[in-house]
């Protein structure tokens, strides 16, 4: 499969990193020749400089011959007309454009064949917002995972001192939460994943992954993360799109305080808030944390974009008192580097507009598809179709499908049932399956063990 990517700036980058990864044909094009040299040495990539919607630019780079176009540049416009001229010119069957402004997201109508031709929009933006909304929502956890139209729920935690998770085996964990179905799905120690048998027991500092019907997630995260309260004081570092979407999303529900660098940006958004506090002033500025009382900030978000900045008013909030913070950070190395530090999250813009992009481009029906661990592992879903003639898949009890290494099927959501990880379950037709890779170069395995078969079984 033919991919073209606009821009080689940090999401293309990541991008065609991730997708060169996985065996496909990327070209990218970029008006910055220096970046895109740079970048074509270190991937096995196809570049193109120019212009990124001129159409002498787009057919150099191969798009009639390509599959997929992502129009990721950092302009909403450019991105929009790239699509156009795909469309019309090329006929580039799946387009998918990265869309900040909200000016442009509140009118879903006008992206169609009949206006602007953008089959899927990417906002990293919104995806951050809301991750960090999830976040807030479920205290205590890293992550939170919607599958099978919010059916099920996959709950990253972080195992604590005196929490229910530690000292105990997998096996006993129904015995800790009755009357819920929950499956865990990979535990990370010390960064390296352990695929749990019932007798594994959960240590301290263990990054546990939990799959969880959706009904029972709040209950399931409030036993699991003991005497942890909710999140009612809010601060977040930057007024930028990601840091004023936030807080509106949050001043309805909570005490929220923002801070902004720049005088008149956080005079704009003043005005655009309705009961959130918002600060001039630097977010690194101990007197000025100590003065809003950061020893009472129950969450501290820095969503600036300067990594260097976020990393910094993080690890001092923390060190003054701020319960959690959370950091985002576009750099892949400043995230590993900052692993087992006092920050509890970091936040990649880049994994969840993967995470974002990946569904589409996946073989078989593949209806979600999540980015994890910094994009070493990787949790799906999938629908079974076919029958037992033309499916692998369909008739089998779950202990009996030959998954690849490192693969779980988490749960098996039919209809409005949900059944979680039960080994003895027989697959049917129109099932949706959650799975969890610790090794996404499995990926491709699994897309061809749950397609439909060319040729039936004889």
């Amino acid at each position: 499969m033919k991919i073209l990517i606009l821009s080689s700036d940090i999401v293309g980058q990541t991008l065609a990193a991730n997708l060169v990864q996985e065996g496909y044909d990327v070209t990218v094009i970029d008006e910055n020749e220096a970046r895109l040299k740079d970048l074509g040495q270190r991937l096995d990539i196809s570049t193109v400089c120019g212009q990124y919607a001129y159409p002498d630019v787009l057919k150099q780079a191969g798009a009639e011959q390509t599959q997929i176009l992502l129009a990721v540049t950092t302009h909403d416009e450019v991105n929009m007309i790239a699509c156009q001229v795909a469309f019309n010119l090329f006929h580039i069957p799946t387009k998918i454009a990265r869309i900040r402004s909200q000016g442009f997201l509140v009118y879903p109508q006008i992206f169609s064949e009949k206006a602007i031709p953008i089959d899927i929009l990417i906002s990293p933006e919104q995806l951050v917002t809301n991750t960090v909304f999830r976040l807030i929502q479920y205290p205590g956890t890293l992550q939170i995972l919607d599958f099978a139209n919010g059916k099920v729920q996959l709950a990253v935690m972080r195992a604590y001192h005196n929490g229910l998770l530690v000292g105990h085996t997998v096996q006993t964990l129904k015995e800790h939460l009755p009357g819920i179905g929950t499956w865990i799905v990979a535990i990370y120690r010390r960064g390296q994943p352990i695929m749990p048998k019932a007798r594994t027991v959960v240590e301290v500092n263990d990054e546990v992954f939990l799959l969880i019907p959706t009904e029972h997630t709040k209950r399931a995260t409030l036993e699991l993360r003991g005497s942890e309260k909710p999140y009612k004081h809010i601060m977040i570092a930057g007024g930028g799109n990601i840091g004023l979407r936030l807080a509106e999303a949050l001043e309805h529900k909570c005490q929220v305080k923002i801070i902004e660098a720049n005088a008149k940006r956080a005079h704009h958004i003043s005005q655009e808030l309705n009961t959130a506090i918002v600060l001039h002033g630097d977010a690194a500025d101990e007197t000025l944390l100590l003065d809003e009382n950061i020893k009472e900030i129950d969450m501290f978000c820095s969503v600036t974009n300067d990594d260097e900045a976020n990393i910094l008013s993080a690890l001092l909030a923390k060190r003054l008192g701020a319960r959690k913070v959370i950091a985002l950070i576009n750099r892949t190395a400043y995230i590993q580097l900052i692993q087992g530090s006092a920050i509890d999250v970091a936040l990649s813009p880049q994994q969840v507009t993967i995470s974002g992009v990946l569904a589409y481009i996946r073989k078989g029906d593949v209806v979600k598809d999540y980015t994890l661990r910094h994009g070493v592992a990787e949790a799906i879903e999938t629908v079974i179709h076919g029958d037992s003639r033309t499916s692998d898949v369909i008739g089998k009890k779950l202990k009996a499908i030959p998954l690849p290494p490192g693969t779980t099927i988490g749960a098996v959501v039919r209809g409005d049932k949900v059944f979680m990880g039960h080994q003895d379950i027989t697959l049917q037709a129109e099932d949706h399956i959650v799975l969890f890779l610790i090794d996404k170069r499995y990926i491709h395995k699994v897309e061809s063990l749950f397609q439909v078969r060319a040729t039936p079984h004889s």
